[in-house]
């Protein structure tokens, strides 16, 4: 059995990976949050399509999680609850409105499949966030509830 590594980033430019893993992870979930904000109607509209009830409230409240989450992980700030939240959402939102399995037209199916999949690696790198999210985090605020 392989001990536990008890300093994550001791190693040269460890921490700064890490830091760049959170900017392009987080940031971009971030970014998709704002697109929320931008693009509401559009997207109350595919919501409302899939049988999301009260679509638009669904839309505005997965853009403010997108976005606390996706900025929580950026600046280290309660990374266990933004990393939870954030695989939560992107595993539930894959299953429910990129259900490719469902759809008949071959290109929709080939749309929903490649949205679904983005939603299920970024819900295993969201998973890999939560699984450090106890330990202490270079370049952080350090803030959280665990």
């Amino acid at each position: 059995m392989i001990p536990l590594q008890t300093d994550l980033f001791a190693s040269a430019g460890a921490g700064e990976l890490f830091l760049l893993a959170r900017l392009l992870f987080g940031g971009v979930l971030a970014f998709m949050g704002v697109n929320h904000f931008l693009s509401v109607d559009e997207m109350t509209g595919y919501a409302e399509f899939k049988g999301l009830p009260a679509p638009r409230f669904g839309v505005i409240a997965s853009g403010v999680l997108l976005v606390a989450g996706g900025l929580g992980l950026v600046v280290g700030a309660f990374p266990v609850l933004s990393a939870g939240a954030l695989a939560a959402f992107l595993l539930v939102s894959g299953l429910v409105f990129h259900d490719f399995w469902a759809v008949d037209d071959p290109e929709e199916q080939q749309a929903e499949m490649t949205n679904f999949l983005k939603n299920a690696f970024g819900a295993g790198a969201a998973l890999a966030f939560l699984a450090l999210g106890s330990t202490a985090w270079p370049y952080a605020l350090g803030v959280g509830l665990f």
